[in-house]
């Protein structure tokens, strides 16, 4: 396989940048359908770029850009253990390249950073019925922890 190079993103990644996070709302539309249907966006990734307390990362192939990522250092529950906990997010591999390893490579580069920032506990949402991501983040090691519930009182 080529050299896949992990780095922080900078601005001129941004059109890129805005295209994997579509990638990534259109992944998880058809699990959520609370998601408006029309062209949203979840990040300010122009701020994630500069903000002391997120690393938001891309994989880089030969110039080509193949996936992203982000930690971002938040206050935890006041009646935790930890006073901050990383939060993963915005994962995401171009569908060319999956099932390459690129992103472990990009939570490996997250987890380094966030212990580099003295955190000790990583987290992350995901869907309950995407399994594939599921298994994926239990492989990197992460476990359930707990599951988010809603009820649609207009959908009775």
């Amino acid at each position: 396989m080529n050299h896949i190079t992990i780095r922080k993103a900078t601005f001129d990644d941004l059109e890129t940048l805005y295209r994997f996070e579509q990638g990534v709302i259109e992944a998880e539309r058809p699990f959520d359908k609370t998601l408006k249907n029309e062209l949203i966006h979840y990040y300010d990734l122009e701020g994630m770029i500069t903000a002391s307390h997120i690393e938001l990362l891309v994989a880089d192939l030969e110039g080509e850009l193949i996936g992203s990522g982000y930690a971002r250092i938040e206050d935890a529950k006041p009646y935790l253990q930890h006073p901050k906990h990383g939060y993963l997010g915005f994962m995401y591999v171009d569908p060319n390249h999956r099932g390459k390893g690129v992103n472990m490579k990009i939570i490996q580069a997250l987890k380094d950073w966030t212990r580099s920032q003295n955190i000790t506990e990583l987290r992350l949402d995901v869907y309950h019925d995407n399994i594939s991501a599921i298994k994926a983040y239990e492989k990197i090691g992460f476990s359930k922890h707990m599951i988010e519930m809603r009820l649609g009182l207009g959908e009775e």
